[in-house]
């Protein structure tokens, strides 16, 4: 059996519902009991037309629930009738679905999970383990989420960044259990960018393929390895030629944005052979452009690095006084640049202090190594 079939199929058999009368919350809740029969009987039995099994499967499932409910809901079961005629796109259905599970009222989290859910077609299970937190809280927290867009409509305009937004938090999510978030995030992006010409989408794309090339490299015995430090022969050149080709679509379009921007970062690391090949100066013109895009204080750290590397360590170090001090990660990039300044004692004492504040604990230990290794040089 597909899974991946499967899971491609749910936007589009969960928009039919909703054409047919279900709330979306009634609707993903059907389609999720027709996956679990699907997974059941698929192997044995598989249907001819997986969609129209997944529809027909699915709106027995809600009809038993209006059953079961019609005296409390006052509704007759005639105007559920499936033999109704229905129209749907499944390009149409699915995009909104998009900006449905994505909607600017949900927080971060539950975006996350519902879109995970109710477009990628993940069970609870799943997602949760995926996401290291117990099933039960997850289910907890889709079940808010849905009753919190319980009353938006299916055919509302969409916010296409918040999209992306959520897809890209996806991305970074991690990955655990059986479900690996990243590559899930690059199935969703690669479904998107066929249902809209938005060189944005494209962007994101090319970012998850470019990012992604690299993850292999980025940790070596459970220690976080920085990208200067990274073993590029262990990079997937299939995934950065993808991500360069898929960029360039998207910067033709002619419509910049911060993730074509930050894509094109990604490209310019991934081109040079080594570290000390890395062009900086064009890295530091992009992050210019990145920062008429957004003003955002990370981008404007990142952009010190790339100053320093290309202009030198008093420069980037003048750079950095632009970036308010509660910026995450700004006492790393101090300390990364006053040690290359000779500046041995204060690198360290930084290095200390960045460790402190890190956000997991493969950071912290590598930022604890990287003071402990100064130290040693004074």
């Amino acid at each position: 059996m597909n899974d991946e079939l499967l899971r491609e199929l749910v936007p589009s058999v969960i928009g039919v519902l909703v054409r047919r009368g279900a709330d979306f919350a009634s609707a993903e809740d059907a389609v999720q009991e027709a996956l679990i029969r699907a997974v059941e009987t698929w192997p044995d039995d598989p249907p001819r037309d997986p969609k129209g099994w997944l529809v027909a499967a699915a709106w027995r499932k809600f009809l038993d629930a209006v059953r079961s409910e019609s005296s409390r809901r006052g509704r007759e079961e005639a105007d559920f009738s499936a033999s109704a005629p229905v129209e749907v796109s499944d390009v149409d259905d699915t995009l909104r679905l998009y900006f449905l599970c994505a909607h600017p009222s949900l927080p971060a989290a539950s975006a996350v999970a519902l879109t995970l859910r109710a477009v990628g077609g993940l069970t609870t299970r799943q997602i949760a383990e995926a996401s290291l937190v117990p099933e039960a809280t997850m289910a907890q927290r889709i079940s808010r989420a849905k009753k919190r867009i319980a009353g938006v409509r299916l055919d509302q305009p969409g916010d296409l960044p918040t999209v992306l937004r959520v897809l890209y938090l996806v991305f970074n999510e991690g990955y655990g259990g059986d479900v690996d978030l990243a590559a899930e995030a690059i199935r969703l992006t690669r479904q998107l960018v066929a249902l809209t010409e938005e060189p944005e989408v494209a962007g994101l794309l090319a970012l998850m393929l470019l990012h992604h090339a690299r993850r292999s490299s980025r940790m070596e015995d459970g220690r976080l390895v920085p990208l200067r430090d990274q073993d590029r022969a262990r990079w997937d050149t299939a995934l950065i030629a993808e991500g360069v080709v898929v960029l360039q679509n998207a910067l033709a379009r002619d419509r910049l944005g911060e993730y074509q921007a930050q894509a094109a970062i990604a490209a310019l690391h991934a081109d040079a052979a080594h570290a000390a090949e890395t062009d900086w100066p064009q890295i530091v013109e992009w992050y210019d452009e990145l920062l008429a895009l957004t003003d955002s204080p990370v981008v404007r750290l990142n952009r010190a690095v790339a100053v320093g590397e290309a202009s030198g360590p008093a420069a980037g170090l003048a750079a950095v006084v632009e970036v308010p001090d509660d910026v995450p990660r700004r006492d790393a990039v101090l300390a990364y640049l006053h040690e290359r300044a000779g500046d041995l004692e204060r690198a360290a004492e930084l290095y200390v202090v960045a460790a402190r504040a890190a956000a997991s604990v493969a950071e912290r230990d590598h930022l604890t190594r990287e003071a402990a290794r100064v130290r040693q040089l004074l």
